[in-house]
């Protein structure tokens, strides 16, 4: 059975690019020998991920991101169980947020400001929809 998990997190470290390489790096080697894809969002400090698969890859990979070291008020946006894959193409896209056109942020918040924890799941997971369809998404496969 495949589920979708949507949450967002702090990041602890203020080297960002050094942070988010070290997640993607480590996502890549794991995700895709556990059958998981999805794609990571980040900005201001904050992630956001969706990751999708097998109910116990996907849950136990949360379990593990919620005690990581690297993250920090990690919550639980979202949950479902799906027919098919949204992020299938990638082990772990990453969303370029500083290239991000802020009337796409506003379209889906208060302020044009990326902040999924004022947001409900399904918003961020329509938000994240939305980059992959202007083709915001940036990776490896």
């Amino acid at each position: 059975m495949l589920v979708r998990l949507l949450y967002v997190s702090r990041a602890v470290s203020k080297d960002s690019a050094q942070v988010i390489e070290s997640i993607l790096d480590s996502s890549r080697s794991h995700n895709l020998g556990n059958g998981i894809t999805g794609v990571l969002c980040y900005g201001g400090g904050v992630f956001l991920q969706a990751i999708e698969g097998g109910r116990t890859a996907v849950n136990a990979l949360y379990n593990h991101i919620a005690a990581d070291e690297r993250h920090t008020d990690v919550v639980l946006l979202h949950y479902e169980e799906i027919a098919e894959r949204r992020f299938g193409g990638w082990t772990m896209g990453q969303v370029n947020l500083s290239k991000l056109n802020t009337s796409i942020v506003l379209k889906y918040s208060e302020k044009p400001e990326f902040d999924p924890y004022s947001v409900s799941g399904r918003v961020s997971l329509a938000l994240l929809e939305e980059l992959m369809a202007t083709a915001s998404i940036i990776g490896r496969a």
